[in-house]
């Protein structure tokens, strides 16, 4: 079988040698998982980690004053696989000579900004196998003479000179995050429009201004949104902002023990052996765990803050801060120097323009995980059944005369209908990463383990 590849062409910063057994995209959480599975493991191989950000940050632009972790510190990237490792949570804090104020705290949930930086500590363990600034842009397999496809093409670019350059691996992952999605067109409305990604480094570059009196409109019910909605009215506190949701109210999260019992890494062996209509099913009844919800907390404090208004004005309509249900944002409308929302009453069906004009629009609608798809396009003939499927072990399903046993593609953050809603979040990554050291370098991996 012929298969496309790319040559090779100069590069900057690049590696001295070609050949690695093993090359992450993206260095994320999962990557950074996977990094200190190798070596809590004392795995000898060439690993190669590419990330497009110029330093490792984790969600940079939610890094909100005072929000806290939506998990136990106990779920960090090692505790769960090995309590013993040097990369716990727990040592971070050692090492940081907090650990005896932190246990004063009385609390499993550590601020976002500090469970960034325990991240962050983590990953500067790593930064001699790490390529920061370079983009990946596809990954082709090299057509092997002798058989099946034993080695990848992973091609970069860096983010400032748009130099390309290649590199060849036997073994690839793919864990590159969900690309921010908004839902509606766009076009020409980009500087009144912004991703919740990006809020807090963003909308300080648009309204510089903190004391005066914008507009602001929020868009979702979930966390994101809602954290949102909670920041702006402390951060531009003469401004007014609604809050949009679909739904009929804002409405808790599910993080009862039992519920919360779904994120255990051994339930997703039971999941992906699931009927696709039972795993289906299974993500709908849970949703409430994850999706389009909120931290019983915030809901209330925010519905303080709502009550406050309602003690000094009995009339909703000329609250400063609004939370309005049951409203979709289906379309963004020019109005001057200004936007109008175009809404869709979730309830009626029925649309309308909002009554009044937006300086900004920020929305909290997700992210869509498909951006491996386009790094493998070319290896789309090979797959079976001509789609991005996975194993149990996540390892892509290549028809079997494909590619060798010894090789492979492993895609990590984009498996939520075959793996569980687990298959996003940072609690499932400590035993993930074991789990991919496991499947990827097999016995040595094993071995290592039991020592």
């Amino acid at each position: 079988m012929l298969v496309e590849v790319e040559k090779s062409t100069p590069r900057s910063q690049a590696p001295k040698q070609a050949q690695y057994d093993l090359v992450c995209i993206g260095f994320g959480p999962a990557s950074l998982a996977i990094a200190i599975a190798l070596h809590d493991r004392a795995i000898d191989a060439r690993v190669l980690y590419i990330e497009k950000q110029r330093s490792f940050i984790w969600h940079a632009g939610m890094l909100l004053p005072n929000a806290r972790m939506q998990i136990s510190f106990l779920k960090d990237l090692a505790t769960l696989r090995d309590p013993t490792s040097k990369f716990t949570f727990i040592n971070y804090l050692k090492s940081k000579n907090r650990l005896v104020a932190f246990t004063n705290l009385s609390t499993f949930l550590p601020l976002r900004e500090e469970y960034n930086d325990y991240m962050s500590w983590c990953a500067s363990h790593f930064e001699d196998d790490v390529q920061y600034g370079f983009e990946t842009t596809s990954v082709k397999a090299v057509n092997n003479e002798n058989g099946p496809i034993e080695t990848w093409q992973i091609t970069s670019k860096n983010t400032e000179t748009n130099q390309s350059s290649t590199i060849t691996a036997r073994n690839v992952v793919i864990a590159i995050g969900g690309k921010p999605k908004i839902p509606i067109a766009i076009t020409g409305l980009e500087s009144h429009i912004v991703h919740s990604s990006s809020y807090s480094v963003t909308v300080p570059q648009i309204l510089k201004a903190t004391s005066k009196p914008h507009s602001i409109a929020v868009v979702g019910g979930g966390q994101s949104s809602a954290e949102i909605f909670n920041d702006l009215q402390s951060r531009y506190p003469n401004s007014a902002v609604s809050l949009f949701t679909g739904a009929s109210a804002l409405k808790p999260s599910d993080d009862s023990p039992f519920v919360n019992e779904i994120f255990d890494p051994e339930r997703v062996d039971d999941f992906y052996h699931l009927p696709p209509s039972s795993r289906q099913q299974s993500t709908l009844s849970n949703k409430a765990t994850n999706y389009g919800v909120v931290r019983p907390e915030l809901l209330d404090r925010l519905y303080e803050s709502m009550y406050h208004q309602r003690l000094h004005e009995p009339d909703p309509r000329k609250w400063q801060f609004q939370i309005v249900p049951w409203r979709e944002v289906v379309g963004v409308e020019k109005d001057g120097e200004r936007i109008r929302l175009r809404l869709k009453n979730t309830s009626t069906g029925e649309t309308s323009i909002s009554d009044h004009p937006f300086d900004l629009a920020i929305f909290g609608t997700g992210y869509e995980r498909k951006g491996h798809e386009k790094l493998l396009e070319s290896t789309r003939g090979m797959l079976q059944g001509g789609k991005f499927s996975v194993e149990r072990d996540y390892r892509v399903k290549y028809r079997i005369d494909m590619v060798n046993e010894g090789s492979g593609v492993w895609l990590q953050g984009c498996c939520e209908d075959t793996h569980g809603l687990g298959d996003t979040l940072l609690s499932m990554l400590a035993v993930r990463g074991g789990e991919m050291v496991d499947s990827i370098f097999g016995s040595q991996a094993q071995q290592r383990a039991r020592l």
